[in-house]
């Protein structure tokens, strides 16, 4: 299930950067030549606080949370937490 989210978050991202983007030209009146930088800047931004947003509700989730580290033990124990 979290691949759907990611995948919709992803989609969300571009449209959405995009917008921002041509907002920021309307009021500057005119194209940035370095507009795919700063669009590449304005998705990397969005897309690690909303991937971030993502895992926190996906916490609960004990096979796709990033606050498990597997580890094999040699009698076979269960998953332990990082803290």
């Amino acid at each position: 299930m979290e691949i759907i989210y990611f995948t919709v978050a992803g989609i969300f991202l571009y449209f959405f950067s995009d917008w921002v983007l041509d907002r920021l030209e309307a009021m500057a009146g005119r194209r940035f030549e370095y507009r795919s930088l700063i669009f590449f800047v304005i998705i990397l931004v969005l897309s690690m606080s909303l991937f971030n947003i993502v895992q926190y509700f996906q916490a609960g989730d004990t096979e796709s949370s990033p606050e498990k580290v597997m580890m094999d033990k040699p009698d076979g124990g269960e998953v332990q937490d990082k803290k």
